[in-house]
């Protein structure tokens, strides 16, 4: 609309105190002007850009305008009017119901204010004088606290995430944790009372009471077990015997959903809930819109965290470094990771800041797997290294050092996936300053290694164990595109190349240097304790790496094979690349994806010019028939699952989904190398529901 807002004027010449509106309707000359705009197209004015558009409010849309809810204000209940004894059963689980709904709203990042808090019973709690309401929102409240707690411990939330601000409400402190499980168990017993008393009262209303009575009960039981500050390791069979009976209780809670009130979404102030109870303690930014789940959604969330608390509680079996990282990781492919339990996992391996399980200090735990993955002279105390003071305190300040990035690099994976992309970007600076300091280390420690009998030559201990985490931190950062679905179906060629060509051949590299230098320093150890022992029978020598080697074998495969394909479907026209314009060509995507790796020295970045090289040399080869692409491909594919099947954990799911993948893309390569499906009216879609980083082809 426009207007004119000049101020009108009486008889007397006056300005007068209210202006004239004199509205225009552009409606009209608005829809005219966007016939030119295609969809999904903007207009870049002068005074209206990208950030305009962003911060603008679409008038009646009831997501973006908060004034919509306005409206219902009307039906709203006051706070002197609630209902606070001679609630029926049924009117007692519509009311828990609903704010375990909301209580599900709030894990998913919308505020207190506008989900758990619209239940005016938590205004005034202790004046119900129905036992089991009280009892429950006693516990709830407790439930909100354990929660906080456990998510300001470990920090890995964003805004997006988790809102822990608690707009005034107050805390019942003065009631213990303890306390509140024995209110709950009294209420349990008060049930089963009637039930046994009472035989014209309706028994499967208050048994399904009864049921979520107990089940949120076992819920603060299982935060409290979580957040004990003892031996974790002793108490976690406890844990999963809570995690199995709270969730034995999940089918029964779905099917007496319906026990509640009916109509439930009509009568929903006539419980005690009020959207807007709250709106004044909002902070004064445009409020998010909230929907709350229904009762039958909310408890299969709570079905899913507790599954993922129960794989979580496997944590407490890693002994070492990089088995808690490997549990970490494998954990975090789970895309549906709330707060709840991506912080549970952070502050069960860091209980205190810079310790891990049992108050252990990370510095000795980084120590203990530098050890076992390289072995430095530096650490084996019979070498007698660190018996010299500079020696001693220059290994003692570098794993110092080390404690921030390799802490980062756990609390990585407790952030969601788009956090955890940026990152592993800063976390590849921190681990290249830590590949400068290992050099200098390593240079002044092989001045003791090298005159030891027999003397010792590798040189780059702790470097070589810092290059492998690194290498390591840039494929997650590649694979986590996948995920995120930012990689548009032409950049495909140079991501999976940098995987193919790059990474996994220096992590190969450093996996094989790393094994003949554990198996060099175990003879070392083993000649020292031979020297007075003769005819002894020598030990066959194992590979420590030997799995892991296979395995990233298969991934090297795996990635060529794709690399191949792309660029078989790009000469058939099946991907099409985008036109060369200044800011949108291939030379720009590829310098933007890759960005990050400027800050890592080792491995050196690889230029667009030399990916540009080795897709000419392959087109080159191949432009008379893609169908030799396909072929190399089929053949890759056929080896990364021969490699697969070799793992010597082949009901691991992750090895499982590969072999899959691996399997149906080996069949559509071979047909595609046959000459079947190649036309021009066929179409390529790409199917991640298998593998997130690694896509099922499909031709149709």
């Amino acid at each position: 609309m426009e207007t004119d807002c000049t101020p009108t004027t009486n008889q007397k010449n006056e300005p007068a105190q209210n202006p004239n509106y004199n509205w225009k309707d552009i409606t009209p000359e608005f829809f005219e002007s966007i016939k030119d705009l295609e969809l999904g197209e903007l207009l870049h004015g002068y005074f209206f850009g990208l950030f305009e558009a962003m911060s603008a409010i679409e008038i009646m849309d009831p997501k973006m305008d908060a004034g919509m809810m306005c409206n219902r204000e009307s039906n709203s209940i006051k706070l002197e009017d609630l209902k606070l004894s001679g609630l029926s059963v049924s009117e007692q689980i519509s009311i828990i119901d609903i704010t375990l709904a909301c209580l599900v709203s709030w894990l998913e990042g919308h505020s207190l204010a506008q989900t758990v808090f619209t239940n005016l019973y938590f205004q005034k709690p202790y004046e119900i004088k129905d036992i089991p309401l009280k009892a429950f929102c006693i516990c709830i409240y407790k439930i909100i606290e354990s929660i906080r707690d456990f998510a300001n411990r470990a920090q890995v939330f964003e805004e997006e995430d988790f809102q822990a601000a608690l707009y005034n409400y107050h805390f019942f402190n003065e009631i213990s944790d303890q306390r509140v499980i024995g209110m709950m168990r009294e209420v349990d017993e008060s049930i089963n009372h009637i039930l046994k008393s009472n035989s014209n009262c309706d028994e499967e209303s208050y048994l399904a009471l009864n049921t979520r009575i107990k089940f949120v009960r076992l819920l603060l039981q299982i935060l409290l077990s979580f957040n004990r500050r003892e031996s974790h390791s002793n108490l976690m069979g406890e844990t999963q015997r809570l995690l199995t009976t709270c969730g034995l209780l999940i089918p029964s809670l779905i099917k007496t959903v319906n026990k509640g009130v009916p109509n439930i979404d009509h009568c929903y102030y006539d419980l005690g809930f009020d959207p807007l109870i709250n709106q004044k303690l909002l902070p004064p930014t445009f409020p998010r819109y909230t929907k709350i789940k229904t009762a039958a959604e909310a408890y299969l969330y709570f079905d899913a965290l507790l599954t993922r608390l129960k794989q979580i509680c496997k944590l407490t079996n890693c002994v070492s470094y990089i088995s808690a990282l490997e549990c970490f990781i494998e954990l975090g492919h789970n895309s549906h990771l709330c707060i709840v339990s991506r912080s549970i996992m952070q502050t069960l391996y860091f209980p205190q800041p810079n310790k891990v399980f049992g108050t252990q200090d990370l510095g000795d735990c980084l120590r203990e797997w530098a050890k076992s993955f390289i072995a430095p002279p530096s650490l084996i105390s019979r070498l007698g290294i660190l018996t010299n003071y500079q020696a001693k305190d220059c290994v003692h300040n570098f794993f110092e050092h080390c404690i921030r990035p390799f802490t980062g690099l756990i609390q990585t994976c407790g952030y969601n996936k788009a956090r955890q992309r940026d990152k592993l970007a800063h976390l590849m600076e921190e681990f290249s300053a830590l590949q400068d300091e290992s050099q200098r280390i390593d240079a002044f420690l092989h001045s003791f290694s090298s005159k030891l009998d027999p003397p010792k030559e590798h040189l780059a201990s702790f470097s070589t164990w810092i290059i492998y985490h690194t290498i390591r931190i840039m494929i997650m950062y590649l694979l986590s595109g996948f995920e995120l679905e930012l990689y548009s179906a032409h950049e495909y060629q140079y991501i999976y190349w940098y995987l193919y060509q790059f990474l996994y051949g220096w992590l190969v590299s450093t996996l094989n240097r790393a094994d003949n230098v554990l198996l060099g320093s175990n003879s070392y150890v083993d000649f020292q304790k031979n020297k007075t022992k003769r005819n002894k029978p020598k030990k066959k020598k194992t590979h420590p790496y030997s799995q892991e080697i296979v395995m990233c074998h298969a991934m090297q495969s795996l990635t060529g094979a794709y690399f191949k394909t792309f660029i078989g479907f790009q000469l058939e026209g099946k991907i099409q690349t985008p036109k060369h314009a200044k800011f949108d060509n291939e030379r720009v995507r590829y310098q933007h994806r890759f960005s990050a790796f400027s800050a890592v020295s080792v491995p050196p970045p690889f230029t667009y010019n030399e990916f540009q090289m080795t897709r000419n040399q392959i087109r080159d080869n191949a432009s008379a028939d893609p169908g030799i692409l396909y072929l190399n491909g089929c053949e890759l594919f056929h080896q990364a699952r021969c490699l697969l099947d070799t793992i010597q954990q082949p009901h691991s799911q992750q090895v499982q989904n590969l072999i899959k993948v691996c399997k149906t893309n080996f069949v559509t390569m071979k047909l595609l190398a046959s000459g079947y499906m190649r036309g021009p009216g066929v179409s390529l879609d790409f199917d991640f529901t298998t593998n997130s980083h690694f896509p099922i082809l499909k031709l149709s």
